[in-house]
């Protein structure tokens, strides 16, 4: 049996992805569970800043590390509020330096449809992943999040920028030129990110195989905080989430800072 923190898996572009989770130092090779009865128990939680034991809040954070630390500033979810390329601080300038002057890469992605997303060139494919995108590609890299940020909020304004996870989960969406796509977004972007059009290198579109063996016709979000414990057989693993044969499906991401008990020991690497 092993208990652990839960954080997000870990991922490694292949064919399937491979997904690994880190539990209190043991690495479970998570694709090895695939055809598997797995149970999972909640057993408490650990803020992943400061380990505080009291409920979660959001984001893996207790209430209070969550409006204090950096890294679940609003600039986080909108980058357009980034400012530490005019040297203003928001939580942590030194942080929001090393993090936010980076270059970022604004995206089209194909999960539950065709949406528009920031990451920073070192997060590719890892973003890509955890969205369960089948298919993804650079429109523009920039040298900051800021600018990230504007030309995302520009293009929102004629593509979705959010993916709707139910769908995400229940089937793949049909396929879309994305370098043509690319051509007519940007005439959209903001006068300040235009000159980085021609600066970015284009690569074909990534395309991303999931190890699922079973989609479910209708999901049934797992809440660990509802119903303690859960029992089934996992048949795939698509973003961040667990999809067990009953349909049921886990959201990974969604409860980190939660203490998880693991039955068996499973995949050690």
């Amino acid at each position: 049996m092993f208990e652990g923190v839960l954080v997000k898996m870990q991922t490694e572009l292949a064919a399937p992805i491979r997904y690994y989770l880190n539990l209190d130092n043991t690495f479970i090779r998570v694709n090895d569970l695939l055809e598997r009865k797995i149970t999972l128990t909640h057993n408490g939680f650990s803020c992943l800043n400061c380990g505080a034991t009291t409920p979660i809040y959001r984001q893996g954070f207790c209430r209070k590390c969550f409006f204090e630390v950096p890294a679940a500033a609003d600039w986080i979810m909108r980058p357009e509020l980034s400012q530490a390329h005019l040297g203003i601080e928001d939580r942590d300038l030194a942080y929001e330096e090393k993090v936010q002057l980076q270059p970022h890469v604004v995206y089209f992605a194909l999960s539950s449809g065709l949406k528009v997303g920031v990451t920073r060139h070192g997060q590719i494919p890892t973003r890509w992943i955890d969205q369960g995108a089948h298919l993804a590609y650079t429109i523009v890299e920039v040298p900051n999040r800021y600018l990230a940020g504007i030309a995302e909020v520009a293009l929102k304004a004629h593509y979705n920028d959010k993916t709707n996870w139910r769908l995400m989960l229940t089937q793949n969406p049909t396929e879309i030129d994305l370098a043509a796509e690319r051509q007519k977004a940007i005439q959209w972007l903001p006068e300040e990110v235009q000159s980085y059009v021609g600066q970015t290198q284009q690569q074909a579109p990534t395309r991303l195989h999931f190890p699922v063996d079973q989609y479910p016709n209708k999901v049934q979000s797992l809440n660990l905080l509802k119903s303690e414990s859960f029992s089934g057989k996992l048949v795939g693993i698509k973003g961040q989430y667990f999809i067990f044969e009953d349909q049921t499906v886990f959201n990974v991401r969604g409860h980190e800072g939660h203490r998880k008990l693991w039955p068996e020991k499973v995949g050690i690497k």
